[in-house]
């Protein structure tokens, strides 16, 4: 009965926000697979590793990531709850033996056994961000770039927000750091099972174009004031070091995360509101009109058939077959294959580096790094997304001048 009732609030306006809230807060937690200089010293240090040695855990770590296919094709066929759970659990296992090994509650485990829990750890965020990502574009479906803008910037945030916090709390101590990958990702997973589902919103409750732009401006907004009160945080140096300042910098930080929720808060009174001014009208005000539409009542029968021959086109879902098939899908594959491969290996080894420069702290280039991605990934998405709707505008366009002409010519 409660599964009944959570799912009939994501089909409403304001659940579906109340959803993509959620998942921002999933988000902010699921990129600790870029934190990994955080503690990669300590690890070394402790396990007596080569530098050869760490390259190898590291490459175990993305290596799990890479298994993230099996998040995709599940996907389709598991609920979103499940995917979460399935993501925090291996977080928690890979990360908590991870922090067994670096606060000396067990000694060293052999090399391949911390493969294995680097592996699981970098799986297990492939899962949460396949639930995020999935379920808010199917119900965000007018507004896919800005969805995945929003969310990979948040993810973006995410090694920001957990350096920083740990160097406020507890002046950067490893085996802290490895106790909040391995607890916090499972609890923010657990609240958002409970709110994220997949929900279809009748086009009248939805708000149109317009209500869904304002709303993500709104959430970009905040990500990006907390993308600059982390960066003047960074450089002022005063999150770090414990204390009161430090116990007010998490504080507000908290708030600016907990923010976002004023967009479905606002959604939900504004629907209230229309809902309360609809039973007050009259019914002949209120009762919908009987003649057809003039799009849909000349809207051709036969096109069914010839959009299903067509197959899905750009922006479309696809499914695994068609996008097998798609060039497209093998131009952003060999893409992601030859051009993310040397970030990573930068951000893996930005603990070392640092270390070689002379630098005990590395969390700050950490934190500067994961901040910056944060602003690439917000532009791109909401750059994609301008092309994209100026496409479909001008499209419009020509088709309605192609109408018009073909009318003229018809009188």
């Amino acid at each position: 009965m409660v599964s009944t009732a959570l799912d009939a609030m994501a089909g409403t306006a304001w659940g579906r926000w109340l959803g993509l809230v959620a998942a921002v807060w999933v988000q902010c937690i699921s990129g600790n697979n870029y934190t990994f200089s955080n503690y990669s010293d300590s690890i070394k240090t402790l396990m007596g590793l080569t530098q050869l040695q760490l390259n190898g855990l590291s490459v175990a770590k993305d290596v799990g990531k890479a298994f993230g296919l099996l998040a995709g094709l599940a996907s389709d066929r598991l609920p979103t709850w499940l995917l979460l759970a399935i993501g925090s659990l291996e977080g928690f296992l890979g990360y908590g033996a991870q922090w067994l090994v670096v606060s000396k509650t067990i000694s060293p485990l052999p090399y391949w056994q911390m493969c294995v829990c680097l592996c699981l750890g970098g799986n297990s965020t492939t899962w949460m961000n396949t639930a995020v990502l999935v379920t808010c574009i199917r119900n965000f479906r007018g507004s896919r770039g800005p969805v995945s803008g929003v969310l990979k910037g948040y993810v973006g945030l995410s090694t920001a927000i957990f350096t920083d916090v740990c160097s406020a709390l507890f002046a950067d101590d490893p085996a802290s750091f490895l106790v909040m990958l391995a607890v916090v990702p499972a609890a923010v997973c657990a609240v958002a099972m409970v709110f994220l589902r997949e929900g279809r919103v009748a086009s009248a409750d939805s708000g149109g174009d317009e209500a869904d732009a304002r709303g993500f401006a709104a959430i970009s907004t905040l990500a990006v004031a907390i993308a600059l009160y982390l960066l003047a945080a960074d450089l002022t140096g005063v999150g770090g070091g414990g204390g009161l300042v430090s116990t007010v910098f998490v504080a507000v930080l908290m708030v600016l995360l907990a923010a976002p929720a004023a967009v479905p808060a606002y959604v939900g009174w504004t629907s209230w509101m229309k809902s309360r001014k609809a039973a007050n009208a009259d019914a002949e005000d209120a009762a919908a009109p009987l003649l057809l539409d003039s799009k849909e009542a000349t809207q051709p029968q036969g096109n069914g058939e010839a959009e299903e021959a067509r197959g899905p086109r750009l922006g479309e879902e696809h499914t695994i077959a068609e996008a097998l098939w798609s060039v497209d899908f093998w131009v952003l594959f060999s893409s992601f294959l030859m051009g993310v491969g040397t970030g990573l290996a930068v951000m893996n080894n930005l603990g070392q580096m640092g270390v070689a420069m002379g630098y005990t702290d590395v969390s700050i280039f950490v934190s500067m790094t994961s901040i910056w991605g944060f602003f690439g990934r917000l532009a791109s998405g909401t750059i994609s997304e301008h092309f994209i709707r100026r496409g479909r505008c001008r499209g419009r366009c020509g088709t309605r001048r192609r109408r018009c002409s073909c009318a003229r010519g018809t009188w």
